[in-house]
């Protein structure tokens, strides 16, 4: 781990402190993140406009603004109709404003609604626009930052769970079941019964009270309430943890934005083959080159989604020249179908995985979009999508990406001669290394007994060998055995011994309760009412605080 001595932070009360860890020691890490992530210049072949530096984006802003042919006028509007409904704040409303300008770019990101904002690296995402933007207008390029809310996605189930901590340490799960009648509905058609208001009140109740509990609690039942949109409820909950920073929301549903988008869903339908054709290749050339292919694209893909009269997002695949069929369904769409629907009812059509970023780039001056891993794995195999539709290809980068350790964590870390890395070996490992270090008389006893086991089955195998080499290798299975059960059983000894020690245990399932829950990054699982909740809103303004846009590790925040 590499250690920042220098860099503490006195805001809002809050000192903190951050160390890094290099990504390449945290577990599953694709190797084409951790190479775009050291040295993304290596990969322009597949990233054509890769930048070494977040002070290198501002060179794209004249392509960019010189390319953009949205109509300004039309998208500010309606966001202004979008974030004004969610109750955005007055610096948001002024950054759309300064959007309506012709010299003004975008730092965009994004992320799929999720419950009660989702987890925390939702939060990071949205923060490193922030940043960037900041940066850039003090640099002179007029920016604003930009959050697009991936509402046309239909899979709930992967969206409507979150958790928290709890008083007592523990995870606390809360998940929404939507009615039957949602299903395969685009997240953002949605509409919440009265049992979000009770999951609200489950997750409060696990947590401290604090002074803020009351004021969150309210803020967050305001924005998920009865009949409210998911997408919406979403939208709501993250304009007021952002309150301040001016973050501006986009929602691909809203009907100016789909009108908007009219233009680069007919572009897309008339290339969809050699869009498809473009990517297929390029997913080729990443395995031949020892990478993987984050989404999958087959012959008959199409990267479009068609919604039924029922409103269900279905995917297509193309069946003969120029006809596509819905999925699970026997509809036939021809490509001068689809065409008219994109002209004419733009609403019943969204944009897949493959396209979306080009969308989002089209109706936005877009100089840089941050993402996650998996972003920037599939952005090395859609930005052939943007060479097809002519577009400039945008320059990704990697969120921010924290884990929070709590001054009691940290002590305990500390008395335990641990660090965060050291928790991916898993709880168990952990337990037995503590074991062998904390309890010398048990370890000691069991290795004194395998060095006198080992000596005596020496003597035997010896003279066994002399008397008959068939037996001796029967007696060396055997004895093979004998060793691994021995080792078993210290090994569960010990266990059983830390268990024992509840002061130990309890102390080492809060670790890896806080700060890796579910087995992942904390930021993966958590969502941020565990923080806000304890440290109130200035909580939000220690993260921008924090932000380094320089420093591509993961950076560990002690507060």
């Amino acid at each position: 781990m590499k250690q920042e001595s220098a860099r503490e932070f006195l805001h809002g009360k809050a000192q903190f402190r951050i160390s890094d860890l290099p990504f390449a020691q945290i577990p599953a890490q694709s190797r084409l993140f951790l190479e775009f992530q050291t040295d993304p210049l290596s990969l322009k072949r597949f990233y054509p406009n890769a930048v070494a530096s977040p002070s290198d984006i501002a060179k794209f802003a004249p392509e960019v603004l010189a390319n953009y042919k949205t109509d300004r006028a039309a998208l500010c509007d309606a966001l202004a109709e979008i974030n004004t409904k969610a109750g955005a704040g007055q610096k948001t409303l002024a950054n759309i404003e300064l959007l309506r300008q012709s010299s003004t770019a975008a730092v965009l990101t994004g992320q799929q609604a999720g419950l009660f904002t989702g987890p925390l690296y939702t939060i990071y995402k949205a923060l490193s626009a922030i940043k960037l933007a900041d940066e850039l207008r003090l640099q002179g390029t007029p920016a604003v930052p930009v959050f697009w809310t991936a509402t046309e996605d239909h899979d709930l189930e992967e969206v409507s769970t979150t958790y928290s901590l709890a008083n007592d340490g523990g995870l606390v799960q809360a998940a929404y079941i939507a009615d039957d009648r949602f299903s395969g509905l685009s997240v953002g058609d949605v509409k919440l019964d009265g049992s979000v208001s009770s999951l609200i009140d489950e997750m409060f109740s696990e947590m401290s009270n604090t002074p803020f509990s009351a004021d969150l609690k309210a803020t967050l039942a305001v924005a998920w309430k009865e009949e409210a949109g998911f997408g919406e409820a979403f939208i709501g909950s993250l304009a007021s943890v952002f309150a301040e920073l001016g973050l501006i929301f986009i929602d691909p549903m809203h009907s100016g934005i789909k009108r908007l988008a009219s233009p680069i869903y007919v572009s897309a339908v008339e290339k969809s083959d050699e869009i498809v054709a473009a990517i297929r290749e390029r997913n080729n050339m990443l395995v031949a080159e020892g990478f993987h292919s984050q989404v999958l694209v087959e012959e008959d893909y199409f990267p479009l989604f068609w919604h039924d009269d029922e409103g269900k997002r279905r995917s297509l695949r193309r069946t003969g020249d120029g006809v596509y069929r819905a999925k699970k369904i026997k509809v036939e769409l021809t490509c001068d179908d689809l065409i008219t629907l994109a002209v004419n009812e733009p609403q019943r059509l969204s944009p897949g995985v493959m396209l979306r970023p080009a969308v989002q780039d089209y109706l936005l001056p877009t100089v840089c979009y941050f993402g996650g891993a998996a972003e920037i794995a599939y952005f090395a195999q859609n930005s052939e999508a943007y060479r097809v539709l002519e577009r400039p290809v945008t320059p990704i980068m990697h969120r921010q990406s924290f884990t929070i350790v709590e001054h009691k964590l940290r002590r305990v870390l500390d008395n335990f001669g641990l660090e965060l890395s050291d928790l991916f070996a898993g709880i168990e490992q952990i337990s037995l290394n503590l074991a062998l270090r904390d309890t010398s008389d048990t370890g000691q006893l069991f290795t004194e007994v395998e060095q006198n086991i080992a000596a005596e089955l020496d003597r035997i195998a010896s003279r066994v060998d002399e008397i008959d080499t068939t037996v001796a290798a029967n007696f060396a299975k055997r004895r093979r055995k004998m060793i691994y059960h021995l080792g078993a059983t210290r090994k569960k000894t010990l266990l059983a011994q830390m268990r024992n020690d509840e002061v130990a245990s309890r102390q080492l399932a809060s670790l890896f309760t806080s700060l890796l829950p579910n087995g992942g990054l904390q930021e993966r699982s958590l969502n941020v009412y565990t923080f806000l909740n304890k440290f109130g809103p200035n909580f939000i303004d220690w993260l921008y605080e924090a932000i380094d846009l320089e420093d591509k590790d993961h950076r560990i925040v002690d507060l």
